[in-house]
């Protein structure tokens, strides 16, 4: 059961610690204020996490929270610098990955992105391997129907859209004059509903977040069947 809309999860520090975090990316001053990351961002992140577990279990076809502070749903902090010419060690951003058996590598899945003036729910699948990539290419062939459905409802267009990269020619085995050729080019099959500063940080957050994941739900179930049925 959804808890009450009088929820709230963060204060003023969660974007505070965030917005000094992009001016101080550095290990000395993230060390001085690891007490703020963990007790403004870190700890009420991971008890949203906590508290979405119920519901995403029945958004079909079922989504883990895990709210473990290692090999949870929670990202790491630390960026992967060792191929960036970036070098700085924190992101800017705190983010989860919810999937079906709750692995970073479960494709499909559904993600929560909050950062300052930048914050987002997702969902689909970003920059997949080529097999599962023909079985959504395939699965849009076989049921053009299904697939226009999860993607044009009013509710679905008013607050998604679709974003990643495309195939500039149809891929190689379908026809260049289907129907839905520029759906079938995509490369990216995800999709994103942005949040204010004001909607993180106020009353009603967690099921604001249920709610965009249901509205998004045909369309990320018609992934997880398309990858599933291969």
């Amino acid at each position: 059961m959804a808890k009450a809309t009088s929820e709230r999860y963060f204060g003023d520090d969660f974007f505070g610690f965030l917005t000094e975090l992009r001016v101080h990316n550095n290990r000395e001053w993230f060390m001085q204020n690891k007490h703020r990351y963990e007790n403004s961002v870190r700890d009420p992140f991971l008890r949203l996490i906590a508290d979405l577990a119920p519901a995403l279990k029945k958004i079909p076809p079922g989504f883990v929270a895990d709210p473990r502070p290692m090999g949870g749903s929670m990202m790491r902090i630390y960026r992967d610098i060792r191929f960036s010419k970036d070098k700085s060690p924190y992101k800017i951003s705190v983010a989860a990955h919810f999937s079906i058996h709750n692995s970073k590598a479960d494709v499909p899945a559904l993600y929560l992105h909050l950062e300052p003036g930048q914050s987002a729910i997702g969902g689909g699948a970003w920059h997949p391997e080529p097999a599962p990539l023909k079985y959504i290419r395939d699965a849009i062939v076989a049921h053009p129907k299904r697939w226009q459905q999860a993607i044009s409802g009013k509710e679905f267009r008013s607050s998604c859209g679709m974003f990643g990269d495309s195939l500039k020619r149809p891929p190689v085995g379908y026809p260049p004059d289907h129907p839905l050729i520029e759906d079938i080019k995509r490369k990216d099959f995800a999709i994103s509903s942005p949040l204010s500063d004001d909607e993180v940080c106020g009353k009603g957050l967690m099921e604001l977040i249920v709610e965009k994941y249901r509205i998004t739900s045909p369309f990320v179930q018609f992934l997880c069947d398309a990858v599933k049925a291969a």
